[in-house]
C-alpha cells in the first residue's frame, strides 16, 4: 500500500500529513494532532466485522407480552435495561391506592378488568397519562392502569 502526502486545512492554515493510498473517507482521520504521529490512519485503523452469508431469524421474537413484566414498546422498567430495548427507562414511583379501585388492562374506562386493587395497596408507578397511570402492584407483580385520581404519591 502507498503513502500519499498532502495537506489538510485546519484552522486556516496547512497540515502535513500521510495516508494509505486506500484510505477511503470513513478510515480518514477527522483531524490530526501536531506531534503525534502515531494517531494516523495506519496506527489505528478502524476495522468492522461484519458478518457473511444469510441471515435468518432462529426463534420468534419475546413481544413482551407478559402480565407481570413492565414493558411497553415506548417503556420499560428501569431494572430490565440491558435485557430489553426500549426507547425509554422509568425508575418506579410508589403511589398508594386511596380507595379500592381497578387494575386495567387499556388507559380507559372500559379496558379490561384484571383485577381488584384494594385500599392502601401499593402501586408502583412508571407512566402517567390521559388521567391514567401506568405500573405494577407491588402484590403480585401484575402490570396495567389505574386511574391516576385513585392513587397519592408515598411519603
Amino acid at each position: 500500500m502507498g503513502i500519499a502526502e498532502g495537506a489538510l486545512w485546519l484552522m486556516g492554515r496547512p497540515v502535513r500529513h500521510s495516508l494509505p493510498v486506500s484510505a477511503d473517507a470513513a478510515n480518514r482521520p477527522a483531524f490530526l494532532l501536531r506531534g503525534h504521529p502515531e494517531l494516523t490512519v495506519e496506527a489505528m485503523p478502524l476495522s468492522v466485522d461484519v458478518p457473511t452469508g444469510q441471515l435468518a431469524l432462529v426463534r420468534p421474537a419475546d413481544r413482551s407480552d407478559k402480565p407481570h413484566l413492565p414493558v411497553r414498546g415506548d417503556l420499560a422498567h428501569i431494572g430490565l435495561a440491558g435485557r430489553y430495548f426500549v426507547p425509554h427507562y422509568a425508575v418506579p414511583m410508589p403511589h398508594t391506592l386511596k380507595a379500592a379501585g381497578v387494575l386495567r388492562g387499556a388507559g380507559k374506562p372500559d379496558g379490561e378488568e384484571l383485577r381488584a386493587l384494594t385500599a392502601g395497596e401499593t402501586f408502583d408507578v412508571l407512566d402517567i397519562a390521559g388521567g391514567w397511570a401506568w405500573g405494577q402492584a407491588q402484590a403480585d407483580q401484575l402490570v396495567g392502569y389505574v386511574e391516576v385520581a385513585q392513587l397519592e404519591p408515598q411519603a
